[in-house]
C-alpha cells in the first residue's frame, strides 16, 4: 500500500486541488506535478549541505583546538569519539557506516519491483541522521574522514523519502531516477562542483543512458547548488591556486606522477578492503568495541607525535600546499595520513573519503615535485594532478575526479593535464584491482539489504512512472 498522506503530502494535494489545476492545463499540470517534489527535495539538500558544511568546520576546528592545547587528551577523546560513532551505527543504522556512495549504488540496483522494499534499510532517514551524527562525533574526536560521501548517502535518503510521500495519483519518477538525482545533487551542493555531480552520475552511480534522467539530474543539480551558493556566496571549494600550464617534456613528469598517485590509491583502496575484511572476524560486542578502541588508540599515538595534520578532512593541508607556497612536508605526513584513514574507516563509523583522498594525492604530489625538482613555479600543476591520481585510484572515476578538482579551483587552463593523470592513474590502478573499491563494497551492502525483512509500508507499492 502506499503511504498514509503525511501533512506534507496535504500541503502539495492542496496546492494541487486550489491553485496548479486553475491556472495550467491538464499537461502543464502533470509536468509540474512530477517535478515539484524534486523542486522540494533539491532545495533541502542544497540546505542540508550547507549545514552538514558547518558542522564538519566546527567539529574539525574543536579538534585541533583540543589537541592542540591538551595533547594528552587524545588518548583519551579520540578513542571515545571512535568507540561512541561505531556505537551509533551499529546500534541505529548499520548501513550508515562508511562513505555512504555505495549505500546508494547498492539502492540504484534494488530499484526494481521485486527488491524496492529492502531500500529503505540503506537509504532511510533514519540513517541519513545517524550518518551525520556518527561523522561529526568521529570527526570531533580526530577521524581522519570526509563528508562528501556521507552527503550523497544523505541526499539520496531526501530524494526518496519525498518521492515515497507524494499524494496518490500523482506522476512520479521512478525510483532509480530519484536515487541517482539525489546522488548528483549531493555532490553538487557539497563541493559546489555541478558538472562534478552530472559527470559522477553517468560515471560512477549507474549505466543507464543519461536521457533517461538528464532532465531531472540538471534540475536538481541546479538547485542544490545554488541553495548552497545563496548562502555561502559563489566559492571555491580550494580556491584559485597560481598555475602554469606546460606542455612538452612535463607530460612526462605528469604521466610518471599520475601512474604512482593511482598505484598508491589503488593500494589504499585494498588496505581498506582488507581492514574490512578483518575487521568482521570479531562477532562479538567486546571483541569489536576492543577493535575500534584500538583503532582509535592507534591514531591518538600518530597524532601526538605529529599534531593537528593527523587529524581531519586534510582541506588545511591543501590550502597551504597550494596557496602558502610550505612545501616542506615531511617525509612522514603521507604514511601518517594513509594510516589514519585507515584507521577512521575501517572503525564502522560513518566518514568518506574523497576529502581525504584529495589532501593524500596533494601531499604525494608534494613529495614528488621535490623528489623530482619540479621547478618551483609547475608545483601547484603536480599536485593538482596527484590529487586527481589519487582519487582517481581509490573510487576508479577519472573524470569525474579531474572535473572535481577543475570545478574546486577554476584552473581550466590545466584540463588537459588533469584529464590525463586520471587516465593514466585509471589504468594504473586496474593493475592492482580491475573492480573499483565501490563497486566491490556495493556488492555487500547489496547482500545485506536482501538479508532484511522488507519494508512493510513499500512490499505491494507500484513502479512510479519512469519519465524524464
Amino acid at each position: 500500500m502506499l503511504p498514509k498522506l503525511t501533512r506534507y503530502a496535504r500541503v502539495l494535494d492542496w496546492l494541487d486541488q486550489h491553485v496548479i489545476r486553475r491556472l495550467y492545463t491538464e499537461r502543464v499540470r502533470r509536468v509540474i506535478l512530477q517535478s515539484l517534489p524534486f523542486w522540494v527535495a533539491s532545495l533541502l539538500v542544497g540546505l542540508i549541505a550547507v549545514g552538514y558544511e558547518e558542522l564538519f568546520l566546527w567539529a574539525e576546528h574543536l579538534s585541533f583546538t583540543w589537541l592542540s592545547r591538551q595533547p594528552y587528551l587524545v588518548f583519551i577523546l579520540t578513542p571515545l569519539a571512535f568507540v561512541l560513532a561505531w556505537l551509533a551505527v551499529s546500534r541505529w543504522a548499520p548501513a550508515a557506516r562508511g562513505s555512504g556512495i555505495p549505500q546508494v549504488m547498492a539502492g540504484i540496483e534494488l530499484s526494481t519491483p521485486k527488491t524496492h522494499g529492502r531500500i529503505a534499510y540503506l537509504l532511510s532517514l533514519r540513517v541519513a541522521f545517524v550518518k551525520v551524527l556518527s561523522s561529526v562525533v568521529l570527526l570531533l574526536g580526530g577521524g581522519v574522514i570526509g563528508r562528501e560521501g556521507p552527503t550523497i548517502q544523505i541526499s539520496a535518503a531526501i530524494f526518496r523519502a519525498i518521492n515515497r510521500l507524494q499524494p496518490a495519483g500523482w506522476p512520479q519518477l521512478s525510483r532509480q531516477i530519484a536515487l541517482v538525482t539525489g546522488g548528483a545533487a549531493g555532490l553538487a551542493a557539497a563541493f559546489n562542483t555541478p558538472l562534478g555531480g552530472i559527470v559522477f552520475v553517468v560515471e560512477e552511480l549507474t549505466q543507464t543512458h543519461i536521457t533517461r534522467f538528464r532532465t531531472a539530474v540538471f534540475t536538481a543539480v541546479i538547485i542544490a547548488g545554488m541553495t548552497a551558493q545563496a548562502i555561502l556566496g559563489p566559492y571555491l571549494y580550494l580556491g584559485f591556486p597560481k598555475i602554469t600550464s606546460t606542455t612538452g617534456w612535463f607530460l612526462g613528469i605528469v604521466v610518471l606522477v599520475a601512474i604512482f598517485c593511482g598505484l598508491a590509491g589503488a593500494a589504499f583502496a585494498k588496505m581498506l578492503l582488507w581492514a574490512n575484511a578483518y575487521r568482521r572476524r570479531f562477532t562479538t560486542l567486546p571483541a569489536q568495541a576492543g577493535w575500534v578502541a584500538g583503532s582509535g588508540l592507534l591514531l591518538a599515538a600518530l597524532a601526538f607525535w605529529v599534531g593537528t595534520d593527523a587529524f581531519g578532512t586534510g582541506k588545511p593541508i591543501i590550502n597551504r600546499l597550494l596557496f602558502q607556497n610550505d612545501h616542506q612536508t615531511p617525509w612522514y605526513l603521507f604514511p601518517v595520513r594513509f594510516a589514519g584513514m585507515t584507521l577512521s574507516y575501517c572503525s564502522g563509523a560513518a566518514g568518506g573519503v574523497f576529502a581525504t583522498s584529495l589532501s593524500a594525492g596533494a601531499i604525494l604530489g608534494d613529495g614528488l615535485s621535490r623528489l623530482v625538482r619540479v621547478p618551483a613555479s609547475d608545483t601547484n600543476l603536480v599536485i593538482l594532478v596527484s590529487m586527481v591520481s589519487f582519487l582517481t585510484g581509490v573510487v576508479r572515476s577519472p573524470f569525474t575526479a579531474a572535473i572535481l578538482v577543475l570545478e574546486m579551483t577554476d584552473r581550466h587552463s590545466a584540463i588537459f593535464q588533469l584529464l590525463l593523470g586520471g587516465l593514466m592513474a585509471q589504468g594504473a590502478a586496474s593493475l592492482i584491482d580491475p573492480v573499483s573499491f565501490y563497486e566491490h563494497l556495493k556488492a555487500g551492502f547489496v547482500y545485506e539489504a536482501l538479508s532484511q525483512p522488507e519494508s512493510a509500508n513499500t512490499q505491494q507499492s507500484p513502479e512510479p512512472v519512469q519519465a524524464d
